[in-house]
């Protein structure tokens, strides 16, 4: 509902429900609402405690960047890596599951990359389109070469934290065979660099999540970085 006028403006979120006019805003704020107290009541009466105080801070946050923080560069894209990571960190409360340092500092760094990612291919659709910066964004047309580098160097340091995990004792607690898992770092930075490459040719959408559960080969190297685990596993 936030973002309806940028939308309407942009050649294929126009089609929107609430920037086409399908939806009203009275049906979504109804929707919103009813939704977020459905999540705020289950998660009080059926999951653990940690659970509740991850969601109200997550609620909190991406109500700050929905209404202001999504529109000041670089603040945008680390905010949303935080809150990619939050929902690990969430996950691992509502199971008992402990997430590691690891894990944690490997998610900030991959999902900063496809945040920046994200940013990157809209700003290079808006130049394509002859605007000179991205509707609702803090981004202009001489940030682009800047943020395909930082977006790329986090995207290589996500890989050298799972590469120095691999070679840490940790590793060995839940692997008998840890070895095995450096198979998977090639094909993280095969998927990594080809996210980039077509970016770069504009040849990917704009939100790398739904590229990656479209694309074929991304669900081939998905399917071979499983099996590289579970072999490490057995």
């Amino acid at each position: 509902m936030l973002d309806m006028d940028a939308d309407r403006r942009h050649p294929r979120k126009r089609s929107r429900p609430f920037a086409s006019g399908d939806m009203s805003i009275f049906t979504g704020a109804v929707i919103a609402f009813t939704f977020m107290a459905c999540a705020l009541v289950g998660s009080f009466l059926l999951l653990p405690q940690p659970f509740l105080s991850w969601l109200l801070l997550y609620i909190l946050a991406t109500l700050a960047y929905s209404l202001y923080l999504k529109r000041i560069a670089l603040v945008d894209v680390i905010l949303l890596s935080g809150l990619y990571t939050l929902r690990v960190l969430a996950g691992g409360a509502a199971t008992g599951v402990p997430i590691s340092p690891w894990l944690s500092a490997f998610s900030v760094f991959l999902f900063l990359s496809l945040a920046m990612v994200k940013r990157f291919s809209e700003l290079r659709n808006a130049l394509e389109r002859g605007t000179k910066f991205a509707h609702g964004r803090g981004y202009l047309s001489v940030d682009i070469e800047q943020l395909r580098s930082f977006g790329t160097a986090s995207a290589y340091a996500a890989v050298v934290v799972f590469a120095m995990y691999i070679s840490g004792r940790d590793v060995a607690i839940l692997y008998p065979h840890p070895g095995r898992l450096w198979f998977a770092a090639p094909l993280m930075l095969l998927w990594l660099s080809r996210v980039w490459l077509l970016a770069s040719r504009g040849e990917l959408n704009e939100d790398p999540i739904i590229f990656a559960v479209t694309d074929r080969m991304s669900l081939l190297i998905g399917a071979a970085v499983a099996l590289i685990a579970v072999l490490a596993a057995y």
